[in-house]
């Protein structure tokens, strides 16, 4: 037995050395591959951030800059997945309610919000607009309705401000940065169609645009560019204005060419389209609606339909996939929803830091203002990054977290852009079986973004 009991111990010590080897191993392949990287050329006037620890102990394998502070970009998403998760819950669903108030057969139609994000997105059977439309039109027909005459949105306790500090100019317009209102129709976007000329420099028209945004209108002033240059077209609308521009340049010899924008007003454009399929079935619609308007007492009006939105768990499943900006600002509104009933990104984002720094996070780790990574004015440490995802590992919710991180360079982890900046933050499991929690930024680089991410797994690649 005592014989049994030494090969035991024996075994466990060699095991224990092993595994100190291999991490002494990888982390001095690590400091090598950051050197090299830091020395590229690419990096002479910019700064990079690598922080990866062991999955099982929790211990640091290598960091680099950890505690600085850097714009995340929409690694900033993973801090926010997490935030929603612990503080709205795994099951978390939007409701988006349809009251009426008839006298005959005439009605006034209450809309009662929440800021779902998906409310007529095509992601869902259930949320597809055709299919909110058609169900909300046979529940008025049911009560005997044939005149809608005001149509109230209840905006009570939301902060319509949809557009977060730091947001940019180039970026407001266009359908990445669509912020959240309490009533968000289609993900608050639209598509243009464009056709450009057959030599460089020719004028780009515009097509069509579907949806048809009412009372709003665009202009062109693309020019063509060479064939494979892409899409270089910028939505500029400024706030509260009627008309936009759009600039920049798109390929030659296209003819629907296809960008897409951030609705105006979505709320708005939800009610026209409404009205336009109450039309169809027969059913005079309302004019403008009123925001809080007060047509008759909210008790006096009867629930006829509610959309329910998909779990939270599915909600966060598309926001990391395709990096949908709009569900992270949405999330982070909502958390200060639910905390005390009034909506703000300034209050979801100092709820979101007070829960971190409750979990050991310091708060100026956590230097941001909004929920998707979109404003240059985010300041994350790879270290409170590592320190979210490891804590995500211990959670019953982990699994669905884990999902909506994207695979790259054959790694689950979720990736970050804007402009110079660059970011991967995620997992891995290595062929010997080390697990690893990683984050790695990389701010005002210079040259090609293509040729920086090249760099980056190279790093990330001692991991494997």
């Amino acid at each position: 037995m005592l014989q049994y009991a030494l090969k035991t111990t024996l075994f466990i010590l060699c095991a224990l050395v092993h595994t100190l080897a291999l991490s002494q191993s990888v982390s001095s392949k690590l400091a090598s591959a950051f050197k090299a990287f830091q020395d590229d050329p690419q990096l002479r006037n910019g700064i990079a951030s690598l922080y990866v620890m062991d999955a099982k102990t929790g211990k640091v394998v290598y960091e680099h800059n950890g505690l600085l502070g850097l714009a995340p970009a929409s690694t900033m998403k993973v801090i926010t997945s997490a935030s929603a998760y612990e503080l709205l819950g795994e099951d978390f669903q939007y409701r988006t309610k349809f009251a009426l108030h008839k006298t005959g057969n005439e009605a006034s139609l209450l809309i009662i919000p929440d800021g779902d994000p998906t409310f007529g997105s095509w992601r869902w059977a259930a949320t597809k607009e055709e299919v909110v439309l058609k169900e909300l039109t046979q529940a008025i027909q049911k009560q005997g309705v044939k005149t809608i005459s005001s149509v109230v949105i209840d905006t009570e306790a939301w902060n319509e401000e949809t557009v977060p500090d730091g947001w940019m100019w180039q970026d407001i317009g266009n359908y990445y940065g669509a912020g959240p209102a309490k009533l968000n129709w289609r993900e608050n976007q639209y598509d243009v169609f464009l056709k450009s000329g057959k030599r460089i420099g020719d004028q780009v028209t515009i097509v069509a645009m579907t949806p048809e945004i009412k009372g709003y209108s665009l202009r062109s002033e693309l020019t063509s560019a060479a064939a494979g240059t892409g899409d270089n077209a910028y939505i500029y609308f400024p706030l509260n204005a009627p008309a936009g521009t759009i600039r920049g340049t798109i390929p030659v010899n296209e003819n629907r060419f296809k960008i897409s924008g951030a609705m105006p007003d979505a709320s708005e454009q939800f009610v026209n389209t409404l009205r336009e399929t109450l039309a169809g079935a027969g059913i005079r619609g309302p004019g403008k609606s009123l925001a809080n308007g007060s047509i008759v007492p909210e008790a006096k009006y009867t629930t006829i339909y509610t959309v329910t939105s998909p779990s939270l768990d599915s909600i966060i499943y598309w926001f990391n996939r395709k990096s949908v900006n709009l569900y992270g600002e949405a999330l982070v509104k909502t958390i200060a929803a639910k905390s005390n009933g009034a909506a703000s990104t300034d209050k979801g984002v100092e709820l979101i830091r007070k829960f971190w720094r409750q979990q050991g996070i310091p708060e100026p780790e956590l230097n941001i203002v909004d929920g998707s990574g979109l404003s240059p004015q985010n300041r994350v440490t790879t270290h409170a990054q590592v320190r979210i995802l490891q804590h995500a590992r211990k959670q019953p919710w982990f699994d669905g977290f884990y999902a909506s991180l994207p695979v790259y360079n054959g790694m689950r982890m979720k990736s970050g852009t804007i402009r110079d900046v660059k970011g991967f933050t995620g997992y891995h499991k290595a062929k010997d079986g080390n697990e690893y929690v990683f984050s790695f930024l990389v701010n005002n680089y210079n040259g090609a973004s293509g040729a920086m991410v090249q760099k980056m797994y190279r790093v990330l690649d001692v991991l494997k």
